[in-house]
């Protein structure tokens, strides 16, 4: 990638997100589910620095993803403060200040790739020169430049993934909230998107916020894991990963540093459970 494109996507942030892409002050979340009240997430406190990789990790059920989509602005907190890029979440959704991944790809199968990509290009009403020149800048990002005119049902699953990550791109946000995007992918080929996105984060100076349940993935690619308890939700650690600066090649995992971090974290999730 050009350092051009770099310096974009660095500058595209708001002033006010220099000091924290996301903060959280006492959120709590509760919704109901027929009679009953759901307690989703309780007095979360936490920072994501700007430019870090941050994994959320925990149990089934505890609230990671409902946080990811509290600041995305697709559930609203019942109590607390909650600010994306120094902004509201709903301000922050209105100027596009993040890209979203789902855990499926949601690819339209009677679209191309590129116009998959160029989707949200449309309806924002940009022009189409525009829109060709950004889907096809951010295909070659994720190494899928030459699959433009392909559909979705002729690539893999990795790589239909990589699609949904270039569509997530293509606004040049600062943040990038990732559900669980590689959880029902083979082994295989999530450790090459693992090594694939860690580069990615490494070019584009992104603050990236990842939903996992592996160990592992979170040890891997982050900066900054943080552990939460079973429902309510409750962040019981957050553990900085220093592992060194530059690429991280996978047989990282197998070193004495690796799999240090990697049983901070499974104790933190085994202190988790004194909650319940």
């Amino acid at each position: 990638m050009t350092a051009g494109l770099a310096s974009a996507l660095r500058s595209s942030a708001p002033p006010a997100a220099l000091a924290d892409a996301i903060r959280a002050e006492g959120v709590s979340l509760t919704f109901a589910a027929g009679r009953e009240t759901v307690h989703a997430l309780s007095d979360i406190h936490l920072t994501v620095p700007q430019g870090s990789f941050t994994s959320l990790i925990g149990p089934s059920g505890c609230g990671k993803t409902t946080l990811l989509r509290a600041v995305a602005d697709l559930e609203q907190p019942t109590a607390g403060r909650l600010l994306v890029s120094g902004q509201t979440p709903r301000e922050a959704r209105l100027s596009r200040a993040y890209g979203y991944v789902f855990q499926a790809p949601a690819l339209f199968p009677w679209r191309s790739v590129e116009r998959n990509v160029r989707l949200p290009l449309e309806l924002s009403g940009m022009a189409k020169a525009e829109q060709r020149e950004r889907a096809a800048r951010y295909l070659d990002l994720v190494g899928l430049g030459d699959f433009k005119r392909r559909f979705p049902w002729q690539l893999s699953g990795g790589m239909q993934q990589r699609v949904s990550i270039a569509r997530a791109l293509c606004f040049e946000p600062s943040l990038l909230l990732m559900d669980e995007p590689f959880g029902a992918l083979d082994e295989i080929t999530r450790d090459t998107l693992n090594l694939h996105l860690h580069r990615l984060w490494q070019q584009t100076g992104l603050t990236c916020v990842f939903v996992t349940h592996s160990i592992p993935e979170a040890v891997y690619l982050s900066t900054r894991i943080v552990v939460m308890s079973p429902r309510p939700g409750r962040v019981v650690e957050v553990i900085d990963v220093e592992l060194g600066p530059g690429d991280r090649p996978l047989d990282l995992r197998e070193t004495p540093a690796f799999l240090a971090v990697a049983h901070r974290v499974r104790r933190a999730l085994r202190a988790g459970h004194s909650y319940d």
